[in-house]
Formats: structure tokens, C-alpha cells, sequence
């Protein structure tokens, strides 16, 4: 069994066709510019050699196949994404994962919330995640299997309804508080969906992508269960590495206004917490590749990239 995994999560930042048009207040990539993005993109991956990597903002499926048949390490990987309506007007962005390690089973799309999750009556898509999540089960060896599950949760953008304007206070604040229900429900349905999950196959989890939030936040929290039953919870890979070294914390993965923060992570069951019974392993240590951010290069991701690497105990199953 291969005893050291990497993980990574990466937000490419609007991964999309040449010349097509996303949203109305950013103007379409030109010919040029979508080939630097593939370019750089698929250098990244390399750079990144994680074994499972977790993508967001994935407006084609395609172009992240051509991304990467340009890499050297990732032409044979297994690609699991879905685009959502391949004939729809307009692209919405996906997540997708792609791993050079075997799946155990097929990987599967989870649009719609768990039952129960929902809402407030009259919100579009009440009962469907912004983003469908991806789940794939990994095998790490003969008898050691991870699901491994990748989410982009709803970001701060405020959600303004017809007529809003930013100017009023009052619709401001609630359009924000819109975005904000959203991520939480969102919250709350993917750890039913994990809780359901992890009672089914009874095995190690790892969660990785976009929580649009920091570590601490209720709204990830939620995801990690923080409060539940201390087996049946999440932790944050960041946390738990066995490496902490004062001099190199520099971990960030968003540079907005000269405002640093982290709201991409990578969560991992008790299975990977060396402190509690019936570890399998534990994490080693987690990465963030950020340079891109601070030199501000115009075909790279606005996220940093994270990657944590595991290591497997002998014997782990």
C-alpha cells in the first residue's frame, strides 16, 4: 500500500470556454487569454502532484479534460465531473475531482439536499446545493478505501432580487443575509449527507474545496460537526498536521484588499486523527501554494492552492 496520499484542492477560477460570456459585469476571455489559463493551469496541477485533487469553478468538463492532456503526471488520471446542463443558455460552474489513484466505485453527482433540508418556501433551487457536490470512492490499497467528497459551497456575493440596489442599506443587508442562509443550509445538508454516508460505508472520509469561509465560521463548523459525538466528526487538515512549524505559517488561500484568509480547506474523519482510537493514519503536513496571488498574474487562479499530505499506518484498512 502506497503509505504517503496527497490531497489537494483547487479553485481555478472560471475555467471556461474561450469567448463565452459568465456573468454580465466580466467581459468574456479572449483566445489568447484561455490558452494562458490552460497553460498555467496545467503547470499548476504538476507543480501541485497531489494523488486526488478537488476542482471548483469548472464551467466545462471539456476544458478541464484539455487542461489535462497538457500536464505530464495527470494524462491517465481518472476525471470524475459533470456538467450540470450542457444545454443550458448559459454555463454555471461545477467541482470535479481527479484522482491518479483507482476508484473503488463510480463517482456520483449530488445535486439535491438530504431529505428534511431545505430553504425558505419560495427561494429558487430550495432544495439543491448552488454547486452539485462530487463523491468518489478512492482506493488507497487492497483493503483501505476513502470517500472523498468535493463541494463549493455558496459564496458572500449578495443575492439581490429584481430592482435591489447596493446603495440601500436595508436591501444590501438582506441580500447578503440571503447568500448567507444559503451557505448554511448548504452547511447542514452536506453533514447530514457526510453523517448518512460515513453510517453506510463505515469509512474514512476526506472533504475537501471552497466553504467560502474560514475554518472557524458556524457555517463550516457545521460541516466538521463541531459539538456531535467527537468519532462522527470532521477536522481540519491544517489543524491536525504533525508538522507545525511557527516560521512557515503563512497558509492562506485568498488575497482580497489586502486582506489575507483561508476559505479552501481539506476536512478529514477520526480515521485521520492520530489522538483518537482506531487512527489509520494522520496528516503529515499541509502546503499552500500562493505565490500566484501576490504576484497577481492575469491568467492564474485568484485562489491559492491546498495540499495536505497523509500518511498511512501499516496495516491500515
Amino acid at each position: 500500500m502506497q503509505q504517503e496520499i496527497r490531497f489537494a484542492t483547487f479553485n481555478v477560477f472560471n475555467l471556461a470556454p474561450a469567448g463565452q460570456q459568465l456573468y454580465e459585469n466580466l467581459a468574456p476571455t479572449s483566445a489568447a487569454q484561455y490558452e494562458a489559463k490552460l497553460d498555467w493551469t496545467a503547470r499548476q496541477i504538476d507543480l501541485i502532484d497531489a494523488d486526488v485533487i478537488g476542482f471548483q469553478e469548472i464551467f466545462s468538463q471539456a476544458c478541464l479534460r484539455e487542461v489535462l492532456a497538457r500536464t505530464t503526471r495527470y494524462r491517465d488520471a481518472v476525471h470524475v465531473g459533470f456538467d450540470p446542463d450542457p444545454g443550458a443558455d448559459r454555463l454555471t460552474p461545477s467541482v470535479a475531482l481527479v484522482s491518479r489513484l483507482p476508484l473503488a466505485g463510480s463517482g456520483v453527482s449530488l445535486a439535491d439536499f438530504p431529505s428534511g433540508v431545505a430553504l425558505p418556501a419560495g427561494t429558487r433551487d430550495a432544495e439543491a446545493f448552488s454547486r452539485a457536490v462530487v463523491h468518489a470512492p478512492v482506493r488507497l490499497g487492497q483493503d483501505c478505501i476513502v470517500d472523498v467528497v468535493v463541494v463549493h459551497l455558496k459564496s458572500k456575493r449578495p443575492d439581490y432580487r429584481a430592482g435591489d440596489s447596493a446603495e440601500d442599506p436595508l436591501l444590501f443587508g438582506q441580500a447578503c443575509l440571503r447568500s448567507l442562509v444559503r451557505r448554511g443550509t448548504e452547511a447542514v445538508a452536506l453533514r447530514v449527507m457526510l453523517t448518512g454516508m460515513a453510517q453506510r460505508y463505515g469509512r474514512a472520509q476526506v472533504v475537501m474545496g471552497d466553504f467560502n469561509d474560514v475554518a472557524d465560521a458556524v457555517t463550516t463548523t457545521i460541516v466538521m460537526g463541531e459539538g456531535s459525538p467527537v468519532q462522527t466528526r470532521l477536522f481540519d487538515a491544517f489543524q491536525l498536521q504533525k508538522r507545525q512549524d511557527c516560521m512557515r505559517h503563512v497558509g492562506f488561500s485568498m488575497l482580497n484588499d489586502g486582506n489575507y484568509s483561508t476559505i479552501d480547506h481539506i476536512l478529514v474523519s477520526a480515521q485521520f486523527n492520530p489522538l483518537l482510537p482506531g487512527a489509520i493514519g494522520e496528516v503529515a503536513d499541509v502546503v499552500y501554494l500562493n505565490d500566484h496571488l501576490v504576484l497577481g498574474l492575469p491568467q492564474a487562479s485568484d485562489h491559492g492552492q491546498v495540499v495536505a499530505r497523509l500518511r498511512l499506518y501499516d496495516g491500515a484498512a
